[in-house]
């Protein structure tokens, strides 16, 4: 009996020590330690005796099941310290987005769109890199049972401007020495202005443009039998190409306006004027075509009048030149009238230090890579020289003439081809040196900041008023819901837009699928700045969509294809090519090119496209008419039908056909006929003069004096109401 006491005592000790140490392990917090047997001195015998009563094992696997479930608690609460904390305060700030808001919570981004379920916020416009407004990052925070704090706000410093500037005027005339005057030829387009020019280089200009017309800005030179050199420019004439004209007269002295002695003052006429004036530039009008029996160069003078050009002869001070540019007559008297003019300016420049110009042209050459022609006003341009043009750079390589040979430098008034840029400048930009290509480098990333810092605020205006316009679709949204309670307003709302929770804003799709992407290229800057503006005048967005995806110069690519399918979108390519395997690949892919060399020609491809992507409509064409004479009506079995008594007094009667019933000048019925009786018998067609009967597919009653009208449906297809002005 005292034994069994005693082994019944040393197994509740053994118990006691084994949760004495698994209270240690909790308390010390300590996971993962070996489980070791207490060892009791005082009572040896009991496990020398009977070491089986007590199995040893069972006691450590119990003790070590515990102690790995304490391991399990510690690491999950180890690892819940790594993971943002989802209670507690949430540091905030202004201009955060979607993405950086839920990483501040701990959430994803799918529990912020829901969160901004309760706002005013369309969701179709929200992207995770959307900017939130505060009042709605507060509401978020708050909706998720979080306390926020505002973010201590980094001033950020003044950024030290590093832009290159024009050096300051200097009228010494050490330093000052004549250079040749840039005349502009500007005019209507096929007035003549190329075969002037082609007849003063006694070169074939006119013969290689596309279609006879000027697609780009050529600047030349022309050398004068008595030494003087000019430096001429040649601008299109074209409707399309009116920001090209502008930029002519930007960097001109003299103005040479080219008007048809037959044709007389035209559109692009008077724009050459409106522009020559505000370069404040003086002008020289050359009467062209005067060999043709039907020219009259006083009607063109008279004409002038009216937009303030006042030659000569009638007190003004605007020489008048009558020439035949096809011919050569009187060539030189213009050339002779621009030289005593441009003495009269006393036309003087700087060619020392620093160089400055202005971009004419720009284009990219497949070997030579991106090229400019610009005209040299300051200092003297040479191999080497660092150029800053836009948010470009470039280190000169090579200059070449207008006939593409390689020169050493290029003083002012003189046109010069640049080879050496980063990348393609915008025609129009103004050409500074720098002293190092570190210097150039600063001056683009000056550039490129003012650019980004203008662009958020205009993308803040945006945003702002975006907001405001959702803010008051909601608070209509809410006027509605006003006699509802809280609970229910806000499930009504969650109800409403409870399928906005399951699809991301990328992947929605467009109800709207009638639109034309485009993606634009041509031979230089100023051809796709001409296309641009074209585009920029369609106003027909309720019939079709246009949307610009890419534009750029050079030959179509593999790149433009991609871009295309991606976009099911149609290339337009003005002057540029695609070789064999690139249209291999469009027709493979099903892409549209389109190709042109003369820019009308273009938009007509343009307007044929978007025609096709339009609606037919359905057109209705009268067939016959015919009169109501009488009514009356026969029973059918159990059913009543109307029967009209009519004559045709215009075309036929056609069964097939579908009819309409005119009462007052309204359409009532539209449909088919259910018979068509002569006497008593079945017809097909009631010819004019006959007199019939006919009853509808709709039991509806007729009166004396309707009008019957048999037509036919034809489906027509549309055309675009786009007009772009030429």
């Amino acid at each position: 009996m005292s034994r069994g006491l005693l082994l019944r005592f040393e197994n509740l000790v053994q118990l006691r020590g084994a949760c004495l140490q698994l209270r240690a392990l909790s308390s010390r917090k300590v996971c993962g330690a070996q489980w070791k047997p207490v060892q009791l001195s005082a009572h040896p015998m009991g496990s020398l005796l009977h070491p089986r009563l007590w199995p040893k094992h069972r006691l450590t696997s119990a003790a070590l099941s515990q102690c790995r479930h304490l391991a399990t608690k510690e690491e999950t609460k180890k690892k819940k310290k790594n993971v943002p904390l989802t209670r507690g305060e949430v540091e905030i700030r202004q201009k955060m987005t979607v993405e950086e808001l839920a990483q501040a919570m701990g959430k994803d981004i799918d529990h912020i769109y829901e969160a901004l379920l309760y706002t005013d916020i369309n969701l179709d416009s929200v992207e995770p890199d959307s900017i939130l407004n505060e009042d709605h990052i507060k509401m978020i925070v708050q909706k998720s049972g979080m306390k926020y704090k505002s973010a201590k706000l980094k001033e950020e410093k003044e950024r030290k401007n590093t832009d290159a500037v024009k050096r300051q005027v200097v009228n010494y005339p050490a330093v000052l020495t004549p250079r040749p005057p840039v005349v502009t030829i500007l005019g209507h387009v096929d007035h003549g202005k190329t075969t002037l020019l082609d007849s003063l280089r006694k070169t074939q200009v006119a013969s290689m443009e596309a279609g006879g017309i000027t697609q780009h800005i050529g600047a030349f030179i022309v050398h004068m039998p008595s030494g003087e050199k000019i430096t001429f420019l040649d601008t299109p004439g074209h409707a399309a190409f009116s920001a090209m004209r502008a930029r002519g007269t930007n960097v001109t002295d003299i103005v040479i306006l080219v008007v048809a002695a037959e044709d007389g003052v035209m559109q692009q006429t008077i724009e050459s004027i409106q522009h020559a004036k505000n370069a404040g530039v003086p002008l020289i009008l050359a009467i062209n075509k005067c060999d043709k029996p039907e020219a009259d160069p006083e009607r063109v003078k008279k004409e002038l009048l009216a937009h303030d050009v006042v030659c000569e002869e009638f007190g003004g001070d605007v020489q008048a030149v009558n020439i035949s540019a096809l011919k050569g007559e009187n060539l030189m008297v213009l050339a002779e009238a621009t030289v005593a003019l441009a003495e009269m300016l006393e036309l003087k420049a700087d060619a020392t230090g620093l160089v400055e110009g202005t971009i004419i042209e720009s284009r990219k050459d497949k070997g030579k890579g991106p090229l400019t022609t610009a005209i040299i006003q300051r200092g003297t341009l040479r191999k080497g020289c660092v150029l800053v043009a836009g948010k470009t750079w470039a280190k000169v390589r090579f200059l070449f003439d207008e006939n593409g040979k390689a020169v050493d430098s290029a003083s002012p008034g003189i046109p010069v081809e640049i080879m050496g840029w980063k990348e393609s400048p915008s025609a129009g930009d103004e050409i500074l040196e720098v002293e190092s290509e570190q210097r150039a480098q600063e001056v683009v990333a000056w550039r490129t900041y003012v650019e980004q810092q203008e662009r958020m605020k205009e993308d803040l205006e945006v945003i702002e008023a975006k907001q405001k316009e959702h803010r008051l679709e909601y608070e209509k949204q809410q006027q509605k819901l006003a006699h509802l309670t809280w609970r229910q307003r806000k499930a009504a709302l969650y109800k409403a837009n409870k399928h906005l929770m399951f699809s991301r804003p990328k992947e929605r799709t467009e109800m709207d699928e009638n639109t034309l992407s485009l993606i634009v290229k041509g031979d230089v800057d100023g051809s796709v700045e001409a296309i641009l503006n074209i585009l920029d005048s369609y106003d027909c967005e309720d019939e079709c969509k246009l949307e610009i995806v890419y534009f750029g110069m050079g030959d179509i690519t593999e790149n433009d294809i991609s871009l295309a399918e991606a976009f099911n979108g149609v290339i337009l390519g003005f002057s540029v090519k695609a070789n064999q395997s690139i249209k291999k690949l469009a027709d493979k892919k099903g892409i549209k090119i389109k190709l042109q060399n003369i820019i009308y020609k273009l938009i007509e491809d343009l307007k044929d496209e978007l025609n096709s992507r339009l609606p037919p409509t359905v057109v209705e064409t009268t067939i016959g008419e015919a009169s109501v004479l009488d009514t009356f009506s026969v029973t059918v079995g159990k059913n009543r039908i109307p029967v009209a008594g009519c004559r045709v007094h215009k075309g036929l009667l056609d069964r097939k056909m579908k009819f309409k019933l005119i009462r007052n000048r309204d359409v009532i019925w539209k449909g088919c006929l259910s018979s068509l009786k002569h006497h008593k018998d079945d017809v097909q067609v009631i010819r004019t003069g006959m007199d019939c009967g006919l009853s509808l597919d709709k039991n509806l009653e007729f009166s004396i004096g309707d009008e019957i009208i048999c037509y036919e449906e034809k489906e027509v297809q549309q055309t675009t109401s786009w007009d772009p002005g030429f």
